[in-house]
């Protein structure tokens, strides 16, 4: 049986409605600038600030507490010459003769197709995994809520690299079982998708999306 976990007073503060109502149009506004990023620089950036943006996403809540996640950090330009030639020809495969042409159709305004060269240009990808399950010494040990847990803490880390100030794109090539081959991971884990990271190319420029407002979004009962 599991040790019985140790309660510690809550480091909790509290602020005045004044002050949360400003903390929280700040906040918004901050994330209301972040924008899925295509083109980027090869510029370099420090490791240590992907560690700590990973370090953040290590925060979020996660069923039972097993913390079901690790965060590969790939910046060797072999592994990721080998990431961009089989995420290709997998997205080749799929633009090709897996997506029907409902998807495509939605795809093409965004102007996306199955080469993917910020894979290589883009000095960080994160390769998010979800631990199904953990090998330990007694056995295999049971994960909870394994997607919602890897999930809210993939939203923690985009929120933490574009506080940051990188631009950040979610990729999820499928299948994505190549990615695991690649970096070497155990049979319990399973790709749940890439975060590339990095600063935009010089004039780099996104779709002038309009986000569903608030009334779209929010229903208070």
């Amino acid at each position: 049986m599991p040790a019985e976990p140790k309660f510690v007073p809550l480091q909790f503060l509290e602020y005045t409605h004044d002050e949360m109502l400003l903390r929280s149009q700040e906040f918004q506004s901050e994330m209301e600038r972040r924008r899925t990023v295509r083109d980027f620089a090869d510029r370099p950036v420090k490791e240590e600030i992907l560690r700590n943006a990973i370090k953040t996403a290590g925060t979020a809540p996660s069923g039972a507490h097993k913390q079901p996640w690790t965060f590969i950090l790939v910046g060797n330009p072999e592994t990721k010459a080998r990431i961009r030639q089989a995420a290709e020809a997998e997205e080749k495969e799929s633009y090709e003769r897996r997506m029907p042409q409902e998807w495509l159709d939605d795809l093409a305004p965004l102007g996306t197709d199955w080469r993917k060269p910020f894979l290589t240009i883009c000095p960080w990808l994160i390769v998010v995994m979800a631990q199904t399950y953990a090998a330990t010494p007694r056995g295999l040990a049971k994960h909870y809520y394994v997607q919602e847990s890897v999930g809210i803490a993939t939203g923690f880390l985009l929120a933490a690299l574009h506080h940051a100030g990188l631009a950040t794109l979610t990729h999820t090539p499928s299948p994505m079982a190549f990615l695991r081959d690649i970096l070497g991971r155990p049979e319990e884990e399973r790709v749940f998708l890439l975060v590339a990271a990095g600063y935009p190319a010089p004039g780099c420029e996104v779709p002038d999306l309009v986000r569903k407002p608030l009334e779209r979004i929010l229903v208070v009962r």
